[in-house]
């Protein structure tokens, strides 16, 4: 019996910021990001839209187009990075607004929750939904993943940044892809990329050393939500690099094989903070793992450094990258950062690629190199399915893609900053945030959301 992906939909900030232009304000060589990380444009939310807004219209999306009978839906997990809330999860504002478009109850007993572990959360969530429609094959169940990359005006991270959601079917019997039983993992607990828990004394703010109530904060620290991440970049990559390696390598044992595996994947699709952070991550995997055995691993760091970059340089590497690794890019150059939704937009802008060229890609076995900071990496693999072409047909997503609104350098900072107070785009047949309350007390902070004809 298969199980995989069905069906998939997305939802991408319909407003961006040309990173030639991002660029330019920050004194950095365009080239440097168009030609070096692979950046083109760098979307960003509107003032009414939010992460539940995104997963909300992609989820929206699936069900639509792909005439889904919620009853015979069981579970929506949620993969993100981005929750609005300590407690309530994102899930279970999406139920509540599919209930409000397509009947009260409709999914009363449907299970939902948010899966995090930074840009692997949705493969989380993905790999418990295969393992629950295995169990239960006249079962449906729903992957959602919802992200907002911000990273702080003038940091390292800035121009990677990117907003929206991915859904997906997961069914018996697939229309777009199988995943086969072999799932290999890397784990281990460092501090490369986190959201901590950010505090400044009460005593900073009201310049008083008496502990007086402050906005009911009895408290003398006071604690501060910060969408944006503390993270060593560096670090960060040699991260990614080690677990996906790590991972790569359990997966061959896992084969029981001594054969290099990515030779046998027509496509490989990695998560992609940047469209080209996987080309510079993978070479390491590619030298190690070439017939020819390129390098061995005992060289000393600088000397094995330089054969990577030496590697990573050669005519071969670049055939390689053009064949398996560049139709995932496409789409992560026009949209930026999508967290745990990166991975997933990946393969659809694979499959986009190559239903525009109008070539066949039935029974090909798609890789998969999944990460996420903290840290942890997946590596897996598909088959695509006979009637993925219909499956995807009317995603148009590159179509989609070009018509996102360019917003100039001083609104997207107004928008960072949240001084800008009205939407820059007209919404149409989409959810919005519609308020949060600040005046009931058993309800201050409550969002509210509305569908928009």
């Amino acid at each position: 019996m298969k199980t995989g992906i069905d069906a998939i939909a997305f939802d991408v900030a319909k407003i961006h910021l040309p990173i030639n232009i991002l660029a330019k304000a920050r004194n950095i060589e365009p080239e440097k990001l168009e030609k070096g990380l692979g950046l083109i444009k760098m979307t960003f939310p509107d003032v009414h839209q939010d992460t539940v807004v995104f997963g909300a219209n992609a989820l929206t999306k699936l069900i639509i187009d792909n005439n889904i009978n919620l009853n015979e839906v069981a579970r929506i997990y949620i993969g993100t990075e981005s929750a609005i809330d300590s407690s309530k999860p994102i899930s279970s504002f999406l139920i509540a607004l599919m209930e409000q478009k397509f009947g009260e109850n409709t999914l009363a007993e449907c299970d939902v929750v948010d899966f995090t572990f930074a840009c692997i959360g949705g493969v989380d969530a993905l790999q418990n939904c295969l393992d629950f429609i295995k169990l239960n094959p006249t079962k449906k169940a729903i992957v959602v993943t919802t992200d907002f990359a911000k990273y702080d005006l003038n940091s390292g991270g800035e121009y990677t940044q990117g907003a929206g959601a991915v859904a997906m079917l997961v069914t018996i019997n697939p229309r777009i892809v199988a995943f086969d039983n072999n799932w290999a993992t890397s784990t281990k607990g460092v501090f490369d990329f986190f959201k901590p828990y950010r505090t400044i004394s009460k005593e900073t703010i009201t310049s008083s050393k008496n502990n007086d109530p402050w906005f009911d904060n009895l408290e003398t620290e006071i604690e501060i939500h910060k969408d944006q991440p503390v993270f060593d970049g560096q670090y960060s990559n040699q991260c990614y690099m080690d677990r996906t390696k790590a991972a790569y390598f359990s997966f061959k044992k896992l084969k029981d094989t001594s054969e290099n595996i990515y030779d046998s994947w027509k496509s490989i699709v990695m998560h992609l903070p940047y469209a080209f952070q996987g080309r510079r991550m993978l070479s390491e995997i590619y030298a190690l793992d070439n017939s020819i055995k390129i390098i061995s691993g005992d060289e000393d760091a600088t000397t094995y450094q330089n054969k990577l970059k030496e590697i990573s340089k050669s005519d071969a590497y670049k055939e390689f990258v053009s064949k398996k690794l560049m139709p995932a890019e496409i789409a992560s150059s026009l949209i930026g950062n999508l967290y745990t939704g990166s991975i997933f937009m990946g393969l659809l802008s694979t499959l986009s690629y190559f239903y525009n060229n109008g070539k066949e890609i039935c029974d090909s076995k798609f890789g998969f190199l999944a990460y996420g900071s903290g840290s942890k990496s997946k590596v897996f693999e598909g088959t695509i399915q006979p009637e993925w072409k219909n499956a995807i047909a009317n995603v148009s997503l590159f179509e989609t893609l070009e018509n996102s609104f360019e917003i100039d350098f001083a609104t997207y900072e107004k928008l960072h900053k949240k001084e800008q107070k009205q939407s820059v785009t007209t919404p149409k047949k989409e959810w919005i945030l519609d308020r949060i309350e600040n005046e009931i007390p058993n309800l201050i902070g409550a969002r509210y959301y509305k569908w928009i004809d």
